[in-house]
């Protein structure tokens, strides 16, 4: 009888050195400043590495945003296709999958608030009713972040549906 082999780890539970970390930050500020001169947008490139992923942000000082609150698109769609762009892009070059963030403005660290007060908002309608809350759609990077709240908070969460429709349930712990 032969042996099953072990599923490949998943990209989250991989250790990725910092050095490709560094290169896929390299590499992803390249494509952004190439596509934003391409565009004629004014934007400076920030790459930070913590917690082993690389977070790339696109800030502007002065002058006039609205070309770069436009990349961000309605509830982040154009930020998160973007950040998908360049994360094929890294992949393209290195042969590696990227979990890189890509924040424009700083919209994902407002709306990361906005979501802390929701998960929390959620937490307590369950200590209150003992029911569960379902939440609107997110993308899977806000999804975790909401459970990470709830977990904190001592309850559970699961995400639920499918695609765009895909949300999180929170419940009393089971």
């Amino acid at each position: 009888m032969s042996e099953i082999p072990a599923p490949a780890e998943s990209v989250e539970a991989e250790e990725i050195p910092p050095s490709r970390l560094e290169e896929e930050g390299d590499i992803a500020a390249d494509y952004l400043e190439e596509l934003l001169d391409i565009a004629d947008i004014d934007g400076d490139i920030d790459i930070e590495i913590r917690k082993g992923r690389t977070y790339i942000s696109i800030v502007q000082d002065e002058g006039d945003q609205s070309a770069l609150r436009e990349l961000v698109g309605q509830d982040g769609a154009g930020l998160d296709a973007l950040q998908e762009l360049t994360r094929l892009a890294v992949l393209t070059q290195t042969g590696h999958r990227s979990r890189l963030i890509l924040d424009i403005l700083e919209y994902r660290k407002g709306r990361s608030a906005q979501l802390q007060k929701i998960a929390a908002d959620a937490a307590e309608q369950v200590k209150e009713t003992g029911e569960r809350v379902t939440l609107e759609p997110m993308s899977a990077y806000e999804r975790k972040q909401v459970h990470d709240v709830v977990a904190d908070l001592g309850l559970h969460s699961e995400s639920d549906g499918e695609g765009s429709g895909r949300h999180v349930v929170v419940s009393a712990v089971v």
